[in-house]
């Protein structure tokens, strides 16, 4: 955790003012029983009523000073521990987003929600019980002791040996439950995955009568989350009475012993009761301890989460990079001999990939499910590095640009239609902030999105809800079709973009868009025949390989396993006839 205090650097005058102020309050707290003991022994012994009121009013005055000294302490903890929880949850966000998509796949996002949420929540916590109590429950114990020693050091003995036999008791309940807080985190992780499956598998869960065994399935989970939190809480709970039955028998010893003091004249009855108020101080200090280091290993653990994802450095990175220009002649998109594998993975996703398409051209990709159409297109904008060979655009290695220059070039429209929360026009302005509204428009016009929008009373200022579920899948995937289209990017990928949308309005998308992206390179890929028949290039995949390139009749003619992906479309008549 200590490695986290870094992001405290921008409070540190917060982190010495909130540690301060409990010293302050402990110094305080200490005088007080002595402070009783004068009222007992001189006030009260000697009927003094002026010395009772005067000291009475002193230790009115340590009160209030110590809850001064509280509230000064609380007010510069909170605001020193917010702030760490702040930076560190703004820094881990930022990072997060550096990471690869094939990081975040193999992590997983529910588990990186937790760690976002929870963990920082637990450390933050952590911090501020660090400013509030490192400083002030181990000067209470030291500073109760010496007060003790300065009154009687025969019943100091006492407190000598009380002291490390709670110690002890406190020691033992942290050992036995740091372990299952350990356990509670990870088992926590695990009932953040199943309800995040569930809420967004619902339909699925509901269309195939799944609920019971989601539901068992999350009891599961949650049973044996609250198990390992009860078992931890009992052994959490048995520190209190443990603790409690130990100061009260050394309480005990202290007033048994410290009358025969009395009686023997060695201490007088006033330091009797000051010696019992240090007693209470360093139980409930030690207590305090207790709950402090229970805290710090939940800290602890969530700390050790969080640097995990911290510490992951980014498997791709355009730092170094600088903008590059255009290469005359070049094509568009060129790959020479590429391949790409998952990290896990010992087969080749694609293998030995070599194909260019020139500016203004459309390539189909085509393929059977799982053959690596969506991987290639996704190695264009380098959401993945190849593991052989090159991804030129413009001429350039996609290595070498900025990230920010290369997709700046490319508008991507991914399988699943991803929405966000706000209106249309504000997802219509994600590739280009400052878009106009006749920009906007003619991108829904070519994505054939116009006509639903012009229908809403509010048009492009229509509220999407989270993930646009207010609107149709169909109209979900027009809406990502013209943000891409926004901005006029010299690369437009479509990855299976138009699946939820009716071979009609497929039909007047592909003219749309054949009739308006002049000087466009446009990638389409998709399981339809009808979808690519038209294109300047067609690419043909099979098991991770190209098996045919060229245009729909070359191929027809060329390429079995394109002929078979045809006349399980179409008829002979249908396949051989043009556009």
């Amino acid at each position: 955790m200590l490695r986290l205090f870094r992001y405290l650097k921008n409070y540190k005058r917060e982190s010495i003012l909130g540690p301060l102020g409990k010293l302050l309050e402990a110094i305080f707290e200490l005088i007080i029983p002595l402070v009783m003991a004068k009222i007992i022994d001189v006030g009260i012994s000697n009927a003094d009523k002026p010395y009772i009121y005067k000291m009475g009013a002193l230790l009115v005055g340590l009160g209030v000073l110590g809850l001064f000294a509280s509230l000064f302490a609380q007010y510069f903890a909170a605001k020193a521990a917010v702030g760490f929880g702040t930076e560190l949850r703004s820094d881990l966000y930022k990072h997060i987003n550096t990471l690869s998509h094939s990081q975040i796949d193999r992590i997983g996002s529910s588990t990186l929600v937790t760690r976002m949420t929870v963990d920082i929540n637990t450390a933050q916590t952590g911090v501020n019980m660090i400013l509030r109590l490192f400083m002030r429950s181990p000067f209470i114990v030291i500073g109760a002791l010496i007060m003790a020693l300065t009154i009687s050091v025969k019943l100091t003995l006492i407190f000598a040996i009380f002291t490390p036999i709670i110690s002890a008791v406190i020691y033992f309940v942290t050992k036995k439950t740091v372990p299952m807080y350990r356990s509670i985190q990870k088992k926590l992780d695990r009932t953040t995955l199943i309800t995040s499956e569930n809420v967004s598998g619902v339909r699925v869960i509901r269309a195939f009568s799944r609920q019971e065994n989601e539901r068992e399935r999350f009891k599961q989970s949650t049973d044996e989350l609250s198990v390992t939190q009860t078992t931890a809480g009992r052994f959490s709970a048995i520190m209190s009475p443990l603790t409690y039955v130990l100061v009260n028998v050394a309480v005990i010893l202290i007033i048994w012993y410290g009358g025969i003091s009395v009686d023997t004249g060695e201490i007088t009855q006033g330091e009797v009761i000051a010696l019992v108020n240090y007693m209470s101080q360093i139980l409930l200090s030690l207590i305090r301890v207790a709950e402090f280091i229970m805290l710090l290993t939940k800290s602890q653990a969530s700390s050790v989460r969080i640097l995990e994802i911290l510490d992951k450095a980014p498997d791709l990175s355009d730092e170094g990079n600088t903008p590059v220009k255009d290469k005359p002649g070049g094509c568009a998109v060129k790959f020479n001999n590429v391949s790409f594998s998952y990290v896990s993975s010992e087969r080749s996703t694609l293998e030995n990939i070599s194909f260019e398409a020139k500016r203004g051209e459309t390539v189909g990709i085509i393929g059977s499910t799982g053959c690596g159409k969506s991987m290639l297109v996704n190695l264009i904008p380098r959401f993945y590095d190849v593991t052989d060979g090159q991804v030129l655009v413009d001429g350039n290695d996609v290595r070498d640009y900025p990230f920010e220059q290369l997709r700046g070039k490319i508008g991507i429209v991914p399988q699943k239609a991803v929405l966000f929360k706000g209106t249309i026009r504000e997802n219509m302005q994600w590739r280009k902030a400052d878009a106009d509204d006749e920009e906007i428009t003619n991108a829904l016009e070519i994505s054939q999105a116009l006509d639903f929008v012009r229908l809403k009373p509010e048009g492009l200022d229509f509220e999407l809800s989270q993930g646009g579920t207010n609107l149709s899948g169909g109209q979900r995937q027009r809406l990502t079709i013209a943000r891409a289209l926004v901005g006029n990017p010299e690369i437009l990928i479509l990855d299976d973009s138009a699946s939820a949308l009716d071979l009609a309005t497929d039909a007047r998308l592909r003219k749309a868009l054949a009739q308006n992206t002049h000087g466009m390179t446009v990638f389409i890929v998709s399981q339809r025949v009808s979808a690519i028949r038209n294109a300047d290039r067609i690419l043909v995949l099979d098991d991770g390989k190209a098996v045919g390139i060229g245009t729909h009749d070359e191929l027809m003619k060329n390429c079995s396993v394109y002929r078979e992906i045809c006349l399980s479309q179409l008829t002979l008549e249908e396949a051989q006839r043009n556009g």
